[in-house]
């Protein structure tokens, strides 16, 4: 058996990174298979525009296909960019040749407007290719081509999955529902006579550069490690609605979707729940200094992950239940894990938008004695003054902290400790900021000590 899975793109390079092979190569990675490539085309592209494009001749095209299907073969494969109807004619060659699976991205124009097949191809690849392939991703214009009709609602995207399917001998059609109207985007897969629907809550204002090449490398991916079509296309609709959602911002045209989110986010909240856990065995190792500074409310220890993905609570690390004082001691009242934290979930949340190295808090009781010795070792100390506080901010829940954060930041964004006397009904409280959670243990050590 082989170690991993191989998947193999046949697509046009994109100079900008947001779309074609470097796309697909970035899904195939999160995705768990190995990417191979067969260059089809070379584009001087970026967010905003297709400058040139240089096809590469047809019979080095198969060579590429040869060359990777010879020594590790192909598990599944896809198509991307194919501009011409030499490049189509050989990949069909290829393809009965060795038999993989395919799925067939029919990439028409880009997501700048550019026409990346020819009009003499698509006849190619209707006729030569899409009945050798086992899906076919057509988004709404792509579709109404091949179709021959217009896709106006969700019963009509059906009718012309059905179509293309039954006219041209592919095995699945998903007709994508990025191009429709709804508050869902909605993705429908015809497939051995019936329909199935694939639904995400539409992103708004969405990085979708390279969505298409993105969702197709994902379907190819899950065939390449064995999962049926239906499975396959639910991996790749989840997958591209998480690469949407986290695309990044960068370029002046349409930025480009983001396939490494899907291993990012799991692994930004192990790394973060490591450093909470180390942190709290900090504490514990230091029970007799912290059992004095454990507030009323308890002690929590927080860690946000890259605020490129925080979103909400959800995305930070605290300890559950808190940390308490118990008899002569302390004591961590549930495990270390994610979206437990409230409180210091939403001043790391606020303190990350004018301070994006800041990851960490540690809340503790105020001592005006700390606060005097923190300011004498040299540590940026903010205080803020909660009577201020605006009547609209009380009276909204969760509205404080943030106020509290916000104010404290916009005197100094390098703060490291941020502390307040209370008010009516409210704790006095301080709050250690650093860029790890150990690390805001050992200053409150370093203080304390």
């Amino acid at each position: 058996m082989k170690p991993i899975p191989v998947a193999l793109t046949i697509a046009g390079s994109d100079s900008g990174g947001g779309a074609g092979i470097e796309a697909d190569l970035k899904t195939f990675t999160a995705l768990g298979v190995h990417g191979a490539v067969a260059v089809t085309s070379v584009t001087a592209q970026n967010t905003v525009a297709v400058t040139a494009i240089h096809d590469i001749p047809p019979e080095i095209v198969y060579k590429q296909i040869e060359a990777v299907a010879e020594d590790m073969g192909v598990d599944a494969a896809k198509t991307g960019m194919l501009s011409n109807s030499g490049i189509i004619e050989v990949v069909a060659r290829a393809v009965n040749r060795y038999g993989f699976p395919l799925v067939v991205d029919p990439v028409m124009i880009a997501k700048t407007g550019a026409r990346l097949l020819r009009e003499d191809a698509v006849r190619a690849l209707v006729e030569k290719l899409l009945p050798l392939a086992k899906v076919a991703t057509p988004n709404k214009p792509e579709a109404e081509v091949l179709a021959g009709m217009e896709i106006k609602s969700l019963e009509d995207a059906k009718r012309a999955a059905r179509v293309i399917a039954v006219e041209t001998g592919v095995e699945a059609v998903v007709v994508k529902g990025g191009h429709m109207e709804g508050e869902e985007s909605i993705d429908v897969l015809y497939w051995r006579g019936g329909y199935r629907e694939y639904r995400a809550s539409r992103v708004s204002q969405p990085c979708s550069h390279g969505g298409g090449c993105s969702f197709s490398a994902a379907i190819t991916a899950g065939l390449a490690k064995g999962l049926e079509i239906p499975e396959a296309v639910k991996l790749a609709k989840e997958f591209i609605s998480t690469a949407i959602s986290y695309g990044y911002r960068v370029g002046k045209g349409y930025c480009p979707v983001n396939p490494a989110a899907w291993l990012a986010i799991p692994a930004e909240k192990y790394w973060a729940i490591m450093d909470v856990e180390e942190a709290v065995e900090l504490v514990l190792e230091n029970r007799n200094v912290f059992k004095h500074l454990v507030p009323e409310v308890g002690m929590n220890i927080a860690r946000i992950i890259n605020p490129l993905y925080a979103r909400g609570i959800k995305d930070i690390v605290a300890v559950a239940g808190r940390i308490v004082r118990y008899m002569d001691t302390v004591k961590p009242v549930g495990p270390v894990k994610p979206g437990v934290s409230s409180h210091l979930a939403r001043a790391l949340l606020e303190a990350v938008k004018h301070n994006p190295e800041v990851r960490a808090v540690v809340n503790i009781a105020y001592s005006r004695e700390f606060i005097e010795k923190a300011s004498r070792k040299g540590y940026r100390v903010i205080y803020i003054d909660r009577t201020r506080e605006p009547p609209e901010v009380k009276q909204k829940e969760g509205a404080s902290i943030p106020w509290i954060i916000r104010e404290a930041f916009s005197i100094d964004s390098k703060a490291d400790i941020v502390y307040d006397t209370g008010d009516t009904g409210k704790e006095a409280m301080i709050r250690v900021f650093a860029g790890t959670a150990v690390h805001a243990v050992m200053k409150i050590l370093d203080v304390a000590s």
